[in-house]
């Protein structure tokens, strides 16, 4: 079965670069072990503060630099993965150092 695993950091002063988290023996543990051949797809995400929010209201477009809301985590990255069960997907979710370091990690099911 296929889950998205969205990882949900706490909003700091600065932010970490994939190159950091690559470095950072807990990630680089969890790299090795998890993607060998579950993982599908996914990215780190910028922060926040690099995002535009988009709405239509009528025919007109908004732009807001930023996020829509201030909240104390953001979203940081997904991965996509196949596995057979969400007893296995929770199980890699709680592998995830965002799990542990302040943030959370949603399963979520892929519609198929």
């Amino acid at each position: 079965m296929k889950y998205a695993l969205l990882f949900s950091s706490p909003v700091r002063d600065e932010e970490r670069s994939p190159a950091e988290h690559a470095d950072d023996p807990r990630f680089a543990a969890y790299f090795a072990e998890v993607r060998a051949g579950r993982v599908t797809g996914g990215a780190r995400l910028r922060p926040p503060a690099d995002a535009t929010t988009v709405r239509v209201r009528g025919d007109e477009i908004l732009l807001s630099d930023g996020p829509f809301a201030e909240t104390k985590e953001y979203l940081a990255g997904i991965a996509f993965i196949d596995v057979p069960d969400l007893d296995e997907a929770v199980a890699l979710a709680a592998k995830h150092p965002a799990a542990a370091g302040g943030g959370s990690v949603e399963v979520r099911p892929v519609w198929e």
